[in-house]
């Protein structure tokens, strides 16, 4: 059965000579592999920018839930992303974006809110001119929201620690070692308001930003353990000097 779907491409590997794997975020199934055929010319109906990391495709797909990977019949790009290839600094977030995507979501199943925040962060990096530095995390700080991982801003008072491990604000310093202290909670606890709208009126330096997403992806190891490293980390770092 043939299904029409818009995907967010997550990642592609080869398979062998003939065929790569596709991991792409769907609309109507959630995170899916499939099987594609490394064609080449005019006649090939599956264009080189659907292994693009974050290409935003409109697929006909043939899926069948008892099937690890799937097929792709069909594809065309929703919108192109002339900026993300372009541009040496949005190629690298729009990279480090998708491995974490690729790491972090595995659901099978399809979830709407997640994909229209998906698509409308690919769209906001290909637009945004402004606040570029702070793009990947006010990214990975609202995706948090769609992971069913968010912390508990509510509990947050003047002097407050921030339990990482527990997410959320405490009076005294937990017993574990996975907490902010008092400094480093306010700004926490300050930096969720931070939008896409209005990311180019934070201003951090570059080694508040490191230490800013390293406390971000701590979070993130202690609530999915099973992430393993990200490897483009190294790379974004190196940005915004």
């Amino acid at each position: 059965m043939l299904t029409k779907t818009r995907g967010i491409v997550l990642h592609a590997i080869p398979y062998n000579d003939t065929y790569s794997i596709i991991h792409i975020y769907t609309e109507a199934f959630g995170r899916a592999s499939y099987l594609v055929a490394r064609q080449r010319g005019k006649k090939s109906k599956i264009t080189k920018a659907l292994f693009m990391p974050l290409s935003v495709v409109e697929m006909e797909v043939e899926h069948q839930n008892k099937r690890d990977l799937h097929r792709i019949r069909e594809t065309k790009i929703c919108f192109p992303l002339l900026q993300l290839s372009c541009d040496p600094v949005k190629n690298v977030l729009a990279l480090f974006l998708a491995e974490v995507l690729y790491r972090v979501v595995k659901e099978t199943e399809s979830d709407p809110r997640m994909f229209d925040y998906l698509y409308r962060s690919v769209y906001m990096l290909e637009v945004s001119e402004k606040g570029i530095a702070n793009f990947h995390l006010v990214f990975l700080l609202h995706l948090l929201n769609y992971l069913g991982i968010f912390p508990n801003l509510e509990s947050y008072a003047e002097g407050c620690y921030f339990d990482m491990q527990n997410g959320t604000f405490v009076a005294r310093p937990p017993l574990h070692r996975h907490y902010l202290d008092r400094s480093e909670s306010k700004v926490f606890s300050r930096l969720f308001k931070i939008s896409y709208e209005n990311m180019s009126l934070y201003a951090f330096s570059r080694r508040e930003r490191v230490n800013i997403l390293e406390r971000i992806l701590t979070y993130y190891r202690l609530h999915l353990p099973e992430i393993p490293e990200i490897k483009s980390v190294a790379v974004l770092q190196t940005l915004f000097e």
